[in-house]
């Protein structure tokens, strides 16, 4: 038996999506960290885009088995569900495939369950064969489809139609959004330079469009019925309807409801620490950190884990500072490489020939996630 493991605090990560999997990684060395998924890997939410036009090059750095991160490897991973949180015993309650429930302790614990949001981001338990069905499933529905009609006007919807035109140029694919812009949380100058990119790809652009959203629609799954507008435009068709609407629902049925704010999401303070309860924590998209909830998006799973090992060392915490535009990627790798937008919507590009060699291999593999196994 280890005793200098049993002797450490321990510390439960409810839900290893991007966030939660780096989180877990920083504190691997100091903690004995649970972590636990309703994924048997990293299926990250991100590059919608790739995912649908390329699942192979999107699965390739965004669908990875826990046992690959060599930073995970003194992480317990447990493939379960959470159901319920008692914050007085400090402990949560996992349901496991076979329907078996078992309570997991913890001295601190860290949410990061994020939000569900359209096919491609669900709670749902899902082993690794019904991962690769959903991936392929959606590619093989837009494949077959003569025509794409995307709706929703962030990044999601911006690179889903950029990428489907790149795939397939002889589709008809087109893109509706409320506003005079799309991308409307980045700084403007972001959208006009996608914007030139889209009509290059011959993207129909269709601003001043609001969905009406049938009663009972959750946005998770692609449809082929007409869309109608909320003002009064001809209702639009296609083979495929993309809806990416960004009508996100955090994934917190499972915690008390004195945690959450008036809309689900998890409170907390700049430390990220929840108000009331010192030793949880949250952090990424199911954290009300700021209007946009970018925690996840500025790296604060290194400030996080900075504040859990300042919590038990009883050392000052550092506060959260939020962005107030998104920034980053929005069309993901394309053939002449990956531009990256800054919160001034300045772009600067990673070459094509970078990517393979440098980009994944170096900088996300080895130095965001300190080593990934072939």
């Amino acid at each position: 038996m280890d005793t200098r493991r049993s002797t450490r605090p321990r510390v439960v990560v409810a839900g290893l999506g991007d966030t939660g999997v780096l989180t877990a990684i920083h504190l691997a060395q100091r903690f004995d960290v649970t972590g636990i998924s309703v994924k048997p890997g990293l299926v990250s939410g991100q590059e919608l885009g790739t995912r649908l036009s390329r699942p192979e090059a999107w699965a390739r750095d965004y669908w990875l088995p826990f046992d690959r991160f060599r930073g995970l490897d003194e992480v317990r991973v447990l493939h379960g569900a959470l159901t319920s949180l008692d914050v007085a015993a400090r402990k949560v309650t996992v349901r496991h495939a076979d329907g078996s429930t078992v309570p997991e302790e913890y001295d601190a614990l860290i949410i990061s369950t994020g939000v569900a949001n359209g096919f491609w981001r669900r709670p749902a338990f899902q082993s690794a064969t019904e991962v690769d069905a959903d991936l392929n499933a959606a590619h093989t529905r837009i494949a077959d489809s003569a025509s794409v009609l995307v709706v929703g006007g962030g990044a999601a919807a911006v690179a889903s139609a950029a990428n489907i035109a790149g795939r397939w140029p002889d589709k008809r694919v087109d893109l509706y959004f409320p506003g005079e812009r799309a991308l409307p949380q980045h700084h403007p100058r972001a959208w006009q330079r996608v914007r030139g990119r889209l009509a290059e790809l011959g993207v129909g652009l269709h601003p001043g469009h609001r969905a009406v959203v049938p009663d009972g629609f959750t946005c998770d799954r692609i449809t082929n019925d007409p869309v109608q507008w909320q003002g009064g435009q001809a209702a639009a068709s296609a083979d495929s309807v993309l809806w990416a609407i960004g009508r996100v629902r955090p994934n917190t049925s499972w915690l008390p409801p004195d945690l959450l704010d008036e809309h689900g999401f998890v409170r907390v303070r700049p430390t990220l620490q929840t108000p009331d309860h010192r030793e949880i924590f949250a952090v990424g998209d199911v954290a009300a950190t700021d209007p946009l909830r970018n925690s996840a998006r500025n790296r604060a799973d290194r400030l996080l884990a900075h504040n859990v090992r300042a919590l038990f060392a009883d050392r000052q915490l550092r506060d959260y500072r939020p962005r107030g535009r998104r920034w980053g990627s929005v069309l993901g790798v394309q053939p002449d490489g990956l531009e990256v937008f800054a919160p001034t919507g300045h772009a600067f590009r990673f070459p094509a020939w970078s990517i393979d060699r440098v980009l994944q291999p170096w900088i996300v593999r080895r130095g965001i996630y300190h080593g990934v196994r072939r």
